[in-house]
């Protein structure tokens, strides 16, 4: 078709040269023209065709190449190709404008083909993301080392064909260039070693819930990545961590507490030691009326009678005697209201103890582990329990130590005055 232009040009009285310049625009603009056709045709058609079947599947697999855009930039190829191929009929006679214009062509391929490769490896992160497999191994990590690779050949691969070089020439030449390499990607080395360790011994994953101090971390692991992990605090706000770090530098990981199916509560109370006394029968009496008091404080009349019986106790020295007291009564309180709870896991400890008085008073620890993990939940039943026991404290004639405050000063100053004011 562009011959019988050529014809018709030269049949209309035209210089060849000239002639044969204008055959040579139209060849260009038709090239141009029909590359457009063909990115709008593979856009139109394939693309779009693609995008509806893989709306209609039921796998999940072809919706992330979409969203990811893979097939979109594949796309893109259409008109290089057609560029590429018509370049040299069009631009006879023209061999460095024809090389120039197909090595661009080249190049603009290997960097689609780079970007393709970029987008299925971030659907497959994604499709990936979703199984077990994403707890286990920091998919993340390992993918941007394939992206860093893919984008080193692509370089390569582009370097050498500008040069006119093989690329096992330019690789060579790359050898003695060890030392600078090692220093510019120092931190991706470091963080894949990290990755690979982290994995291996299955330290730290998505999901995780881990506290650095250092690094102002206290949050769930969002992504473990080549160089960095990203951990978003519970005030959502994102800290990232080094890679490496999180092999050289201590740091709690949480997940051992969520797998176990127990959370921790280790809290105490402090009783005022003035208000520690032995029981009467009267006090008693009382105690056994308490829910689950009172087979306890039955078994250890029996167990103290049977002790003073055999041992000659004297009625008269109440030193030599066995007896119950308000505080051991209200810990064995604690440790059947504790027993009975619903949300407490019976399975692990459940320790309620004294610990080393102070001048704070005598320390009553509370160590158990709660049934749901779940940090609100957790909280909202720590709070239930201690409210209970604080509120139960007076009814075994006990009163929990607090400091002295400003209204207890101003009572005491009033106490004193109104006495003095008394005749």
């Amino acid at each position: 078709m562009l011959e019988s232009v050529y014809e018709f040009l030269l049949a209309q009285g035209m210089a060849e040269p000239l002639a044969a310049r204008l055959t040579m625009v139209a060849d260009i603009v038709a090239i141009l023209l029909l590359a457009f056709v063909a990115d709008k045709v593979v856009k139109r058609i394939i693309v779009r065709g693609v995008g509806t079947l893989a709306v209609r599947s039921t796998s999940h697999w072809d919706d992330a190449i979409m969203q990811r855009r893979a097939v979109h930039r594949l796309a893109h190829l259409a008109p290089a190709i057609v560029v590429y191929h018509f370049a040299g009929s069009a631009l006879e006679g023209y061999e460095a404008w024809t090389t120039i214009i197909r090595q661009g062509c080249l190049l603009y391929i290997l960097l689609l083909a780079a970007l393709v490769a970029d987008g299925v490896l971030n659907a497959a992160v994604d499709i990936l993301r979703a199984s077990k497999l994403s707890r286990d191994v920091p998919l993340t990590s390992f993918v941007q080392v394939i992206k860093l690779i893919v984008y080193c050949v692509a370089a390569v691969a582009g370097l050498s064909l500008v040069l006119g070089k093989s690329p096992v020439l330019l690789l060579s030449g790359l050898g003695a260039m060890t030392a600078v390499l090692m220093l510019v990607f120092k931190d991706p080395i470091l963080g894949f070693v990290g990755g690979v360790q982290l994995s291996a011994n299955q330290m730290v994953a998505p999901g995780d819930w881990i506290e650095m101090p250092k690094y102002g971390a206290d949050g769930d692991v969002l992504e473990v990545g080549l160089t960095s992990v990203k951990v978003q605090n519970f005030d959502n706000t994102i800290t990232t961590i080094p890679t490496y770090a999180l092999i050289s530098e201590s740091f709690k990981n949480w997940r051992g507490m969520s797998e176990s199916g127990g959370r921790r509560i280790k809290r105490s109370i402090h009783i005022d030691m003035s208000s520690i006394r032995f029981c009467d029968e009267a006090m008693l009496a009382r105690f056994a009326t308490i829910r689950h008091m009172r087979a306890y404080i039955e078994g250890k009349q029996q167990e103290i009678a049977d002790w003073n019986a055999g041992h000659d106790a004297d009625d008269a020295r109440p030193s030599n005697l066995r007896r119950l007291t308000n505080v051991g009564t209200f810990r064995a309180y604690i440790v059947a209201y504790l027993r009975h709870h619903p949300m407490i896991h019976q399975e692990m400890t459940l320790l309620v103890r004294h610990l080393e008085s102070s001048a704070q008073g005598l320390p009553i620890e509370i160590y158990v582990f709660s049934r749901d993990t779940n940090w609100v939940r957790y909280e909202a039943l720590q709070s239930d329990i201690f409210d209970h026991i604080l509120a139960t404290a007076p009814e075994f004639d006990l009163r929990v130590y607090q400091s002295p405050s400003g209204a207890d000063v101003q009572d005491t100053v009033r106490l004193i005055r109104g006495a003095e004011e008394t005749p």
